[in-house]
């Protein structure tokens, strides 16, 4: 006996009558159903949208040329001057050129876009 069971009365299980085997769902691959459903929810409602989304900008990044208009993710507007491999030039006001990473572009925009704005 020690002192926590002098300040709470300790708490005995009783005894229940017979539950069937496997549980409240059977037992087997039925027992791991909502564990599939759980995972297929997830995949359909998280991971498939995010993959399609990189694709796509994946996509656009390749169709990415010389003199196309485009918007950074930091919100910077301007007109591609040089393409390389993971790095890209782009031209944001006369002769004034940042050079970013390619995975910096948000959008490309339709010609003529930035001239008229």
């Amino acid at each position: 006996m020690n002192l926590l069971d002098l300040l709470v009365t300790p708490a005995y299980a009783q005894a229940t009558g017979q539950t069937a085997p496997g549980g409240l769902f059977g037992g087997g691959i039925l027992g791991l159903l909502p564990m599939f459903l759980i995972f297929g929810a997830v995949y359909f409602l998280m991971i498939r949208p995010q993959t399609k989304r990189a694709k796509e900008h994946r996509a656009m990044l390749d169709k990415l040329g010389t003199g196309d208009e485009v918007i950074t993710n930091g919100g910077i507007a301007g007109t591609v001057r040089e393409i390389g491999d993971s790095f890209i030039t782009v031209e944001i006001a006369d002769n004034v050129r940042v050079r970013l990473q390619k995975g910096a572009i948000a959008n490309v925009l339709p010609k003529g876009t930035l001239k008229s704005a």
